[in-house]
């Protein structure tokens, strides 16, 4: 991280939120990156879908899943794809076209979200 604006892209940025912010202390930095929550991005560009659970998705999406899925790694591989997938495609229906709008759509402000991922007078993200 060299150059700001950042983002951190999470599957569920709630609860990623939530185990960032258990680390605040150690990484200071980090905890201060706002997220953007793939859920909430792809509820806004596909609302008619049945599940916006990572696994569907993928499949929807005609991602080639990685081996060992349920993974670290795996898993941010295919939430980076994923992701790639939801920008183009809402860059290209005109859904969003800069960060702020990518923000306003699917924005998780890390500061906002205390230990129990929820921020102040919000119900939480279903997933």
């Amino acid at each position: 991280m060299t150059a700001p604006p950042y983002r951190l892209v999470a599957h569920h940025a709630p609860t990623e939120a939530g185990l960032i912010a258990h680390q605040r202390s150690h990484c200071p930095v980090l905890a201060a990156v706002p997220l953007l929550d793939t859920v909430r991005l792809t509820r806004a560009l596909y609302p008619e879908l049945p599940s916006h659970r990572l696994d569907y998705l993928m499949r929807y999406l005609r991602i080639e899943p990685p081996g060992r899925r349920h993974r670290a790694m795996p898993d941010v591989q295919v939430t980076a794809r994923v992701f790639e997938r939801l920008a183009a495609e809402g860059g290209r229906t005109g859904r969003w076209r800069t960060l702020s709008d990518l923000d306003r759509v699917g924005g998780a402000g890390a500061q906002t979200y205390g230990v129990t991922g929820r921020s102040p007078g919000r119900t939480g993200l279903k997933s």
